[in-house]
């Protein structure tokens, strides 16, 4: 049996599920402030009457990294960038505990000015004085040659916790997205940490010591202890858990479009034959674009929950979301109210949700059922224009799958499948409103959850080799290598085979389960004067996102 668990600013959900189906599901109030109970309540539920030696495996995913970006309450830490020739790195400041250190390597990674450790401890001082405990080291060719961050980091480890290296995080070149994804991935480290630590100890207190992996923003699984490293990767799991809760009930050979309506927020993607779109470079949250790698996602400030006001006697929904539906206690009538009005939900206290239409039609004008059927419409015209905006940019450059390039492709969905739990309410009125068929997919008030527990263990890994230095690296694993001047193309997919075979097995992959392919592979002779010296090689490769094989019958169980 596999635990799906899916902790989310609002709600927390979980279910339980084999290979026959879902065997038991539950939903609980988040309280971000005592994760530990949150967690331990919700497993309370769903194994009641399920022996914990029979659970074999645990997937979490989670918004709460996410949402600290968003809402701009992440932790105070301090950034230490070297450059050099080129780009200002002070065009790329990230925080307001930003320093440019003196040191500098070229491209091939030869050191142009060694590190100015001096000044490093001067501002590592004045960090420790404001009680900042993480930060981050960027340079600008680390990946190349990290030799300046290591140092930088073996200084600043006698004052900081925490050193976040750049190179370990990403080993792809982009100086500027390499700084924010150092920089995100050291912001949210304590946030990871200590959801990290309640969730382990909610899981030893129910017994259940059995791996645990948590699902990353690519539709894929790491292991969750090795996250605590790279805690960037878990920024916009919960949306990746969206994507991949609806691809066992999207229609095969079309595109299809996703839709997770929440309490806040609608997160919506699309399936090109049952694979998702992936936003090629790397995440984008906030002012902040990086290189963690992702499914493409959108997310709009409309949910069930959204604010529902007059604006100039035109009605308003969102983006704020101010407490839950008033038939849930809230204190301003919100979407959810508006189908309560309508008879569509089952639940609540519908009188309250009467009380704060009847505020919304008196100043309308309008009696409370077509005030309630105004504003159940006005939220579904927003999702959709949104969606269909987010399609448009797409079809503006390449369309990128999980799996490969599509260049020259024209999405074009016919299709909505929909996520969350007023999703069976939301199908109808998006349906009559568009051109699409609208699905909510079986058990949609927890396929977050489902999502999670079914996504396959996944990793990528960036390989470069100079023959003329006779160096080969992987720069997130921290692994170099001698390698002979004759090493070639062939000898480099086989170590990328090799390390991403070992890498995926460390982290509960199944030797059936995965498939390994090469996304980028480029070569460069190097000339020094009229012969060539060497060949300078890059190569990117990847265990391919996916579901977990034997688990078909979920489609017709659920």
């Amino acid at each position: 049996m596999i635990i799906g668990l899916d902790i989310g600013g609002t709600h927390t959900d979980a279910v339980v599920l084999n290979s026959d189906g879902i065997i038991k599901e539950a939903k609980v109030l988040t309280n971000p402030s005592d994760l530990f109970n949150t967690v331990l309540t919700t497993l309370d539920q769903v194994l009641t009457g399920i022996e914990p030696q029979q659970i074999k495996r645990i997937v979490l995913s989670t918004t709460l990294t996410t949402n600290a970006i968003i809402q701009n309450t992440l932790p105070p830490v301090g950034m230490f960038v070297s450059a050099g020739p080129g780009l200002d790195p002070w065009l790329f400041k990230t925080n307001e505990h930003y320093y440019v250190i003196p040191g500098a390597m070229d491209h091939r990674g030869r050191e142009i000015l060694p590190i100015d450790h001096s000044e490093l401890g001067v501002y590592a001082k004045q960090l420790k004085q404001n009680n900042i405990t993480q930060v981050g080291v960027v340079g600008k060719f680390s990946i190349r040659n990290p030799a300046h961050e290591i140092k930088m980091s073996d200084t600043l480890g006698h004052y900081f916790d925490h050193v976040f290296q750049g190179h370990r995080i990403s080993g792809n070149l982009n100086f500027p997205r390499r700084i924010a994804t150092t920089f995100l991935n050291t912001s949210v480290y304590l946030i990871h940490k200590e959801f990290f630590a309640a969730v382990k100890h909610s899981l030893e207190q129910k017994g259940l010591n059995v791996p645990i992996h948590i699902l990353k923003a690519d539709g894929g699984t790491m292991n969750f202890d090795a996250s605590v490293d790279v805690p960037g990767q878990s920024i916009l799991s919960g949306p990746a858990a969206s994507v991949m809760g609806a691809i066992l009930s999207a229609p095969p050979n079309e595109d299809v479009l996703v839709m997770d309506i929440g309490g806040t927020t609608t997160d919506m993607a699309v399936l090109i034959n049952k694979v998702p779109v992936l936003e090629p470079l790397g995440i984008e949250i906030g002012s902040y674009k990086t290189l963690i790698r992702a499914l493409h996602t959108h997310s709009i400030g409309i949910g069930g929950d959204s604010l529902v006001k007059i604006s100039n006697q035109q009605i308003q929904i969102g983006p704020e979301r101010i407490g839950p539906a008033m038939a849930f206690g809230g204190p301003k009538p919100t979407p959810t109210d508006a189908i309560a009005v309508l008879g569509l939900l089952k639940g609540g206290n519908t009188d309250k949700s009467y009380a704060g239409i009847q505020m919304i039609a008196d100043v309308m004008g309008t009696d409370i059922k077509t005030t309630a059927q105004l504003i159940f419409k006005k939220t579904c015209e927003i999702i959709l224009q949104e969606a269909n905006a987010m399609v448009q940019r797409l079809n503006m450059k390449p369309v990128y799958t999980v799996h490969e390039l599509l260049e020259g492709y024209t999405i074009s969905p016919k299709s909505i499948v929909i996520l969350g739990t007023p999703a069976a309410h939301f199908a109808p009125m998006l349906q009559e409103l568009s051109h699409y068929k609208v699905n909510a997919v079986p058990h949609h008030h927890v396929a977050n959850a489902i999502g999670a527990a079914l996504a396959r263990p996944t990793s990528e890994i960036n390989l470069f080799a100079d023959t003329s230095k006779g160096i080969f690296t992987i720069p997130e694993e921290n692994y170099y290598e001698s390698i002979p001047q004759n090493f070639s193309k062939f000898d480099m997919q086989k170590k990328a085979q090799e390390i991403l075979k070992t890498k995926a097995i460390n982290s509960g992959a199944n030797m059936d389960d995965f498939q390994i392919e090469i996304l980028e592979d480029l070569q460069f002779n190097m000339v020094r004067g009229f012969r060539t010296i060497g060949k300078n090689m890059r190569m990117k490769a990847q265990i391919k996102p996916g579901l977990l094989k034997g688990y078909e019958r979920l489609i017709n169980s659920r």
